[in-house]
């Protein structure tokens, strides 16, 4: 009878664990959340993992460090709460120090290296328009990118370019950037992160990129946009997902990445990626 006890125990604990792991699925950027991360990153980390997120992209690295914890202690923590982490944003990317992130990224457990915006000193933010932008030649960028592109594939990663508002834009010499990078660089080693929002806040078609360049996306970042223009969580707001999401194997994507930049109306970020999740899977995220 002990036995029969025991074993019925073992049973359930087992069944226990599969249906949990099952509930996992979807991914969150880090960035919602990083003041929370800035205050205690392990904790955070749990409470990402407890809402039922399996992949997780990071944004912050400091002196060979992610969020305060050395690649091999962040990938050891990350899989011991049953995340993945997927992704990586490196706004500090450069030519000089290319190697040595790519390293760090790779040892984490990492699989896409992403310029989050043109590095090298090309991307401009002005804080009192709060608009965003670029310096400098597409030519010049496009070089860059494609040097340390090369440098990942070679290390095994894959690198993806993050978009904003301002690459769907034609610039001053009439050149729509996004467009100049999709047909400049070699899609055997640059493709994209695309920001749905920002794509729909540049007045541009997602699913009209999906179809001139097809299999380019790799990642989406899903976020949502409220009736006043703001961030939102994912089925609070007017973007048409489930219409984009019936082109996903045509964009390429094989992975999405829930993000809110900013929260509103007395909403903390986590309770913004709690909302989000409830949302992907109203509309068909899985």
């Amino acid at each position: 009878m002990k036995n029969k006890t025991l074993l019925f125990i073992l049973i359930s604990i087992s069944f226990s664990l599969t249906v949990a792991a099952q509930k996992k699925w979807g991914g969150m950027t880090l960035y919602t959340v990083r003041n929370e991360m800035g205050k205690d990153p392990k904790a955070t980390l749990k409470s990402v993992a407890d809402l039922g997120y399996k992949y997780i992209e990071a944004v912050d690295y400091n002196k060979g460090k992610f969020y305060g914890m050395t690649p091999d202690e962040f990938k050891a923590y990350t899989k011991s709460l049953g995340l993945t982490p997927i992704s990586v944003h490196m706004g500090s990317m450069n030519l000089d120090n290319a190697d040595t992130l790519i390293a760090d990224v790779k040892a984490a457990g990492f699989k896409y290296f992403i310029a989050p915006v043109p590095p090298m000193g090309m991307f401009k933010f002005d804080p009192k328009t709060r608009k965003l932008g670029m310096q400098g030649s597409m030519e010049k960028l496009t070089n860059i990118l494609d040097v340390i592109s090369k440098k990942a594939q070679a290390a095994g990663l894959e690198f993806l370019y993050h978009n904003h508002d301002f690459e769907f834009q034609k610039n001053s010499d009439g050149i729509v950037p996004i467009e100049y990078l999709l047909e400049h660089l070699d899609p055997k080693y640059v493709n994209f992160q695309m920001d749905l929002y920002w794509v729909t806040k540049a007045g541009a078609d997602p699913v009209a990129y999906f179809q001139k360049y097809p299999g380019r996306f790799k990642i989406w970042h899903v976020k949502d946009m409220d009736d006043q223009g703001r961030f939102a969580p994912v089925g609070n707001g007017k973007i048409d997902f489930g219409r984009i999401l019936k082109n996903a194997k045509l964009s390429g994507m094989k992975y999405y990445i829930v993000e809110q930049d900013q929260v509103f109306d007395g909403m903390t970020p986590l309770e913004a990626i709690k909302t989000s999740k409830e949302g992907l899977k109203k509309i068909g995220f899985n």
